[in-house]
């Protein structure tokens, strides 16, 4: 996103976002977890994870009855350390914290768990779920299967989804490590965010029918709704750099994501039925280890900083300042954007107005308004 663009500070859109979530008919406990979730992808710098989506992943769907804004949290099927979940199409935000909180009670019980879910909706970005358990002093691994996007190797279908799994570990440095990434090379939110600010996409993100790449961002997101084209998995197009690791990693989350808890996977979660918009049916899964039940936190916590700390001491490549470990960048851009806001695109501007219209929010229209200077309100 173009940092020369208004930023918008965090006070101020935690308090826009929950009246509107509110509004939308989200139980006010309920809107607080999303927009937390959401504005943690912001503050990590994950865009195309976090307010960008408020409208036309939520706020819409809700609209369009495919979404229950009211969350049924069922458990389904329940062990010592497992638990099955049926999300009922609510929240995916509320259904995923609420899935992590009972799997790190377990995790401290019993020293691991794993709760597994379905009929859930998107969750926001899944390193926010690794990172309560990182809190925690644990080891926090997530994943969830989405809407069919990457073709498989040799393949120009669009058959699995983004298919993210993170980890989240704690560190004695000032942030964990985290770990927080799609099994392909781009995610479509990616796709979305170059497709609104007008910008070509680099080679290899997207693939059309006949395999050759796409660029301009615009068809390749219309194309990829149509299924016309495919997101590329981690590795890129065919095995020479290795797409069949992606494509394999995609198909280990979709089986942990849908066989475990017996819910929707691949084309089922395309999110149309007989023609028209259904629910997304998306499932999850949730593992905790506990540290202390195989050493103490601190120790587990010096080794990993030092591993961190020797990684990025290592000889640099010419003309590279540093090495960097996962979730240092994050670090920084919220150390960054802690006091200066959320970076808005005109776009996103003006799509704001309009919430503030529609939603009988207009005093926080001052708020959105374009202008050069970037004021903070």
């Amino acid at each position: 996103m173009n940092m020369e663009n208004k930023f918008i500070d965090f006070e101020i859109l935690e308090r826009f976002m929950l009246d509107l979530m509110v509004k939308a008919g989200v139980p006010e406990k309920d809107a607080k977890i999303v927009t937390d979730v959401l504005l943690q992808a912001d503050k990590f710098g994950f865009e195309c994870h976090g307010t960008i989506r408020l409208k036309p992943f939520y706020l819409d769907r809700i609209k369009d009855g495919i979404l229950n804004p009211v969350t049924n949290f069922e458990i389904v099927r329940e062990g010592p350390t497992t638990a099955v979940i049926d999300g009922h199409n609510g929240m995916g935000h509320v259904i995923a914290y609420k899935s992590m909180q009972l799997a790190i009670e377990k995790a401290k019980k019993y020293g691991m768990a794993m709760v597994a879910v379905r009929n859930s909706t998107h969750f926001g970005i899944a390193g926010y779920y690794s990172l309560m358990a990182a809190r925690e002093n644990m080891i926090g691994i997530t994943g969830t299967n989405t809407r069919p996007s990457i073709a498989p190797t040799f393949g120009v279908e669009n058959m699995l989804g983004t298919n993210p799994m993170t980890f989240g570990m704690p560190s004695d440095e000032p942030f964990p490590f985290l770990l927080d990434c799609a099994t392909s090379i781009a995610q479509r939110g990616k796709v979305e965010h170059y497709a609104r600010e007008g910008k070509d996409m680099p080679k290899e993100w997207v693939i059309d029918e006949n395999g050759k790449c796409k660029t301009n961002s615009r068809e390749a997101l219309a194309d990829l709704i149509a299924g016309r084209a495919a997101l590329t998995p981690l590795g890129g197009v065919g095995e020479e750099t290795a797409g069949y690791k992606g494509y394999c990693y995609a198909t280990v989350v979709e089986i942990l994501s849908a066989a475990l808890q017996q819910g929707a996977y691949m084309k089922m979660l395309m999110g149309m039925k007989d023609g028209r918009k259904a629910p997304g049916m998306i499932g999850h899964f949730f593992i905790v280890i506990d540290i202390n039940a195989f050493t103490d936190p601190d120790d587990f916590k010096k080794t990993t900083g030092n591993i961190l700390r020797e990684l990025r001491a290592s000889k640099k490549m010419p003309g590279q300042n540093r090495i960097y470990t996962a979730g240092e960048k994050e670090y920084y851009t919220w150390m960054e954007r802690k006091d200066r806001g959320v970076p808005f695109s005109n776009a996103l501007l003006e799509e704001f107005r309009g919430l503030c219209d529609t939603y009988d929010l207009k005093e926080y229209m001052p708020c959105f308004e374009a202008d050069s200077a970037g004021v903070l309100f």
